[in-house]
Formats: C-alpha cells, sequence, structure tokens
C-alpha cells in the first residue's frame, strides 16, 4: 500500500509520535537485557567433546581462553548433504568476532553432521567462524537444539517440533567449571541486522513463506557474480 504523501509539519508529527513509541520499546528491551543478564546458571557436568578439522575437542576448549561462550546451533543433520539455509541467513549477521574477543567472549557454531560435510560446506560459503560437530555425543539433545519426535511432547494445543532446532545457547566458565547460562530457540530477529536495516524501510523484510530461507547461500551469490 503506498505511502500516504504529507507536507514537512505533518511528516514531523507523525515521525515524533513514532519516536515515543520506539523509545518505550527500547526501554522495554532494556529492561529485557537486564533480565536475560541476571538469570542463574546452571552447571554443565556432562563431558562433551566436538570434532573439528584438527581433531577432538571438548566444550571448555571452545572457551579459547574466554570466559563466555556463544554457541550457535545450526541445523545440519547427519543425513543432510548441506547445511540449513534459514542458518546461514543467521551465520551471515554474525558480528565480527574480534569485536567479541575484546569483550572476554567467544563464539562457535555446533552442528551434528560429521566434520567433513561441515567443512565442505563451511568451505563452499566462505566462512571462517569456528563450526565444529557434535557426531556422536548427546549435546544436541541435552541442549534442546535436536528434539526426539518419539519423546516430544505437544504443547498449547500444537505438534511440537521434531529435529534439528535453530537457537544459541550461552555458557560461562568460571572455577575451571562450564555453566549454562542462556539458551533461546524463538525470538531471535533482533540478532539479525539484515532485518533490522530492512526493517527501517517503507517495502520491509518483503518476506515469502520461507523467511530466512529465501536468501541465496554466500556461494550462490559468488556463483551468480555477485561477489
Amino acid at each position: 500500500m503506498p505511502a500516504k504523501i504529507v507536507n514537512l509539519e505533518e511528516w514531523n508529527i507523525a515521525r515524533d509520535a513514532l519516536r515515543a513509541k520506539e523509545k518505550k520499546l527500547s526501554d522495554d528491551n532494556q529492561q529485557v537485557v537486564t533480565e536475560r543478564q541476571s538469570l542463574p546458571m546452571t552447571i554443565v557436568s556432562e563431558e562433551y567433546s566436538f570434532k573439528t578439522e584438527q581433531g577432538t575437542v571438548t566444550l571448555q576448549d571452545l572457551f579459547h581462553g574466554k570466559s563466555q561462550l556463544i554457541v550457535y546451533h545450526y541445523m545440519f543433520a547427519p543425513t543432510a548433504n548441506e547445511g540449513c539455509p534459514g542458518c546461514a541467513f543467521m551465520v551471515a549477521n554474525f558480528p565480527d568476532l574480534r569485536h567479541l574477543e575484546d569483550k572476554d567472549t567467544a563464539l562457535a557454531v555446533v552442528s551434528r553432521a560429521a566434520i567433513d560435510k561441515i567443512t565442505t560446506f563451511k568451505g563452499k560459503n566462505f566462512w571462517n567462524f569456528p563450526w565444529v560437530s557434535s557426531e556422536g555425543s548427546t549435546f544436541n539433545y541435552d541442549f534442546g537444539a535436536t528434539i526426539d519426535a518419539a519423546t516430544a511432547k505437544p504443547a498449547d494445543g500444537k505438534n511440537p517440533p521434531s529435529g534439528d532446532q535453530p537457537g544459541f545457547t550461552v555458557f560461562k566458565l568460571q572455577g575451571g567449571k562450564v555453566y549454562r547460562t542462556y539458551s533461546a530457540f524463538e525470538h531471535m530477529e533482533s540478532l539479525m541486522g539484515t532485518w533490522t536495516f530492512l526493517d527501517m524501510t517503507p517495502g520491509g523484510r518483503q518476506e515469502g513463506r520461507d523467511g530466512p530461507a529465501e536468501f541465496p547461500l554466500p556461494s550462490q551469490y559468488h556463483a551468480a557474480g555477485r561477489v
């Protein structure tokens, strides 16, 4: 629907009204951020191991000397040949990891697919973030990133999700022990900077049925000469 055309005075009135709502939204969001950072921690007692291109590492190794670790659960099942295109849009919006490292925070991507599949898919799309395989461990199941359809319980009258789920889990390393501080498997739009930019425009996100999966992979942009 075309936007209404008005004079500058009317535009300023409309903009000021929206600004008040934006401020309230920002204040509410900051309150949620404060509460998120104040969540209690729960200890991770399992000694998880992951496969990398260089060999096997532990969960503590993924911290790389930092005290905080953000894990992104990328949907890439063992039987799949490539990872989820929707998850590809999320990792395309990752920040410069050096900025996280400067704030004592590491980031790693974890999937159930074999490390050779991950390495091939990662290289094909020119990504350089740490990406490890949880193949052979219960990591995904224990943290809600993979749900067994046989044991999942319906919620709110809806069929439960099953299989791999996209999301984040945050860990804290303290006193030589690893703690889980936060997990999120929904309401992650604020982490997608591309959408935040598009939300400022009249056209918005221009989403179809597939949402973030509609964006081409880096390899597809490259093949089309859009490098």
